[in-house]
């Protein structure tokens, strides 16, 4: 413990002594970092996707399921995807050094207020290497340091892809230890990593619950919680059920294994046989598992008893922490409501304030839906799959933060940006 002790501050100290100099790097250098890194990647591809797929062989002979394989798995166009989104950084504005405010206060002195770096990033995740370059880019363009501490099903991969992001960063000139990778697949590693208060500023967890909450618990450094994400679609008795059914499948079957996929489905007791007609045979087409109250329960049923129904379809009744659970996977709870307002209470009781959707042609429901729901992005008559960094003209995310404090939704560069004032006088003295 006392070798990985010092192992982790040393790497906390280096990227807290490169902070010092990102801070003062211009825009021209990041972004020729960023341009190098993005080659580097393309040129060293064979070597990270063998480490891919020593990563993927080891996590499906344990047994791990193949929403978090897919999560997990590396491909030449995923890897031009994640090279693309670092060039894409480059595009973005600088921002850094940007003035927020300037004034004259009443004693003569001149105030201004410009963004700086947060200094120290440190990024725990699980398994999605693609985190890997798109942290390390965007801590870069922001002009802070990054600790990456990838997840033991992608250890190869991360290990590799860190390595070759730091040595292409040095070459283009920006100080050693800007990104620093822990390759120690212990798991006091990422607890000691928070423990560091002081040399490292903040800690953004990008995995399930489990992770979240622990870093949350366990942090002497302040957290950015994101990533949970038990998104619903809301169906109004006012809506148009083909564009329901379009959202819904849309929203649930795109990704499975992403935390802004649609977990719940909520429909308007009026509406809810003529909309589970309609959308449960093209869910249990693509092999979604049902979990239903008994209103819908008993609608299914009554399809399956009438043909209707794909004889391999999966459904059952939806126990309570059904209402409360990210799947990440090909499955679905169904629940009939009275109306808006029950809507609204079920998703703020089980909700985790990441995505939600109304799909409503009323336009004083869908107002009163996103006055009414407490959630980082509240959609109307949309696919909750569009919370995206990329989707929103962010570039490249860092996360969807499901908190209040500092940043919510989607967030990049400038969510990784602090301030300070600059204060010039003529000799003035406080009486």
């Amino acid at each position: 413990m006392d070798e990985l002790s010092n192992e982790i501050e040393l790497l906390c100290r280096r990227a807290h002594c490169a902070s010092m100099e990102l801070a003062l790097t211009d825009e021209q250098t990041r972004n020729n970092a960023l341009m190098l890194m993005s080659r580097s990647l393309i040129e060293h591809a064979d070597e990270i996707l063998s480490a891919n797929a020593l990563d993927r062989e080891k996590a499906q002979a344990e047994g791990v399921r193949e929403s978090l394989i897919d999560r997990l798995l590396l491909t030449p166009e995923r890897l031009e995807e994640i090279s693309k989104a670092l060039r894409e950084l480059v595009e973005l504005p600088d921002p850094i050094g940007v003035v927020h405010e300037e004034r004259v206060l009443y004693n003569g002195l001149i105030l201004k207020r410009i963004s700086v770096p947060l200094g120290v990033i440190g990024i725990i995740y699980e398994a999605r290497p693609n985190v890997t370059a798109d942290a390390a880019g965007i801590c870069l363009k922001s002009g802070n340091a990054v600790i990456l501490r990838g997840g033991s099903l992608a250890a190869h991969t991360n290990e590799v892809m860190g390595a070759v992001l730091a040595e292409a960063a040095v070459e283009a000139g920006l100080p050693e230890g800007s990104i620093q990778s822990i390759t120690s697949t212990e798991r006091t590693a990422s607890d000691l990593l928070m423990q560091m208060h002081g040399l490292v500023d903040v800690i953004i967890p990008r995995g399930g619950k489990g992770l979240i909450e622990h870093c949350v618990e366990t942090s002497k450094v302040p957290v950015i919680e994101t990533g949970t994400g038990n998104c619903h679609v809301y169906v109004h008795r006012s809506a148009d059920l083909e564009q329901a059914r379009d959202i819904i499948v849309n929203a649930k079957c795109r990704r499975y294994g992403v935390c802004n996929a649609a977990e719940t489905l909520l429909v308007d007791e009026e509406v809810a046989k003529e909309l589970l007609m309609s959308v449960v045979p093209e869910l249990s087409c693509r092999g979604v598992e049902l979990h239903l109250d008994d209103g819908a329960y008993d609608i299914v049923s009554s399809l399956a008893a009438t043909g209707l129904l794909d004889e391999d379809a999966v459904f059952d009744h939806a126990q309570e922490q059904d209402w409360e659970t990210e799947y990440l996977g090909p499955e679905i709870a169904i629940r009939c409501v009275e109306g808006l307002q029950e809507a609204i209470s079920h998703i703020n009781q089980y909700g985790t304030r990441h995505s939600e959707s109304i799909v409503a042609q009323d336009k004083d429901a869908i107002e009163r839906f996103q006055c009414g729901v407490d959630a980082a992005v509240v959609y109307a008559n949309a696919s909750t799959a569009f919370t995206d960094g990329g989707q929103f003209g962010l570039g490249a995310e860092i996360g969807i933060s499901t908190q209040k404090l500092h940043v919510r939704g989607p967030f990049a560069l400038d969510a990784l940006t602090s301030y300070k004032y600059l204060i010039v006088g003529e000799g003035q003295t406080r009486v």
